[in-house]
């Protein structure tokens, strides 16, 4: 009777463990390589598209007849060489490296991202919480929310008088908005089962906002930090072409009244590069927190 079972087994199209063994070779020996492939695959498809860019950079640059003022691969290349071999250099206010340049623009950012953080964090979980206070200031919100960063310039060089307290205060007005906004979502999303056990258990409203509402709406958070984070470095550059007397957007702004194209196209790369790095950091965080 057990062999006809078995038969039957069989027959029904199921395997025993020595043949699912035979067919599928262990999950764990796979993936390693499977990966492997496709690191390969991708970085290969990388160099594939960015040769490929590069080209038509070239033949795109050698159809302007305009004296040489248009970038061209070889001179932007030959340019990023010296602004590196240079980026240490400081002998203001004229003679500063890149990197003093790059050093300035970060400092605003972080400073004016930091703060937008300590503000917009608390504000959102209290209006994600309180909806008396939420409708009271949803019509501003949603009023100064549109608003581009680069308005309150103006505003800021006039009440500060002070062009690097008004970089920062743009970059404060730049990041408020998306953290504070991920940051009421994030709220609303949390289970109302998990505050109603807290209220059971008697637990305070400081705790209940420490252990339950923080911990749940952290990836909304670090979403919003992030987001606001790039948006921040966008808005500084056109910030300091205007009140910045040192910094990326200056950097940028010298070059272009000196004609020197092919150095605009090096501090694009090096923006780029930052702002790559930047939101890389925020997604490392990102990857550590709980799922929502």
């Amino acid at each position: 009777m057990s062999s006809d079972a078995r038969g039957t087994t069989v027959a029904g199209g199921s395997t025993g463990p020595s043949d699912a063994r035979e067919a599928s070779p262990p999950v764990q020996n796979q993936r390693p390589e499977r990966r492997g492939v496709f690191r390969w695959k991708t970085a290969g498809l990388s160099v594939a598209l960015l040769a490929a860019l590069i080209g038509i950079w070239h033949l795109a640059a050698a159809g302007f007849d305009d004296g040489g003022l248009a970038p061209t691969p070889a001179a932007s290349w030959t340019r990023l060489v010296e602004v590196l071999s240079t980026a240490f250099v400081y002998d203001p206010p004229n003679n500063v490296g890149i990197v003093f340049h790059l050093l300035a623009s970060l400092q605003r950012v972080l400073l004016g991202f930091g703060l937008a953080a300590v503000v917009a964090v608390p504000l959102g979980l209290l209006l994600g919480t309180n909806r008396m206070i939420n409708d009271a200031l949803d019509p501003v919100i949603q009023v100064l929310r549109p608003v581009s960063p680069l308005a309150w310039l103006p505003i800021g060089l006039a009440v500060l008088r002070d062009s690097e307290a008004t970089a920062v205060f743009v970059i404060f007005m730049a990041s408020l908005w998306l953290i504070l906004i991920n940051t009421v979502d994030g709220v609303r999303r949390v289970d109302p089962l998990y505050l109603d056990l807290a209220r059971t258990l008697e637990a305070t409203s400081f705790n209940r906002t420490l252990r339950v509402l923080l911990p749940a709406t952290l990836p909304s958070i670090v979403t919003g930090l992030r987001t606001s984070l790039s948006t921040a470095w966008l808005v500084i550059i056109a910030a300091e072409m205007i009140v910045g007397s040192r910094g990326m957007g200056h950097f940028v702004w010298n070059e272009w009244n000196a004609m020197n194209i092919n150095s605009i196209v090096v501090a694009i790369l090096i923006i780029g590069a930052v702002g790559f790095a930047l939101d890389r950091s925020i997604a490392q965080l990102h990857r550590l927190t709980p799922a929502g």
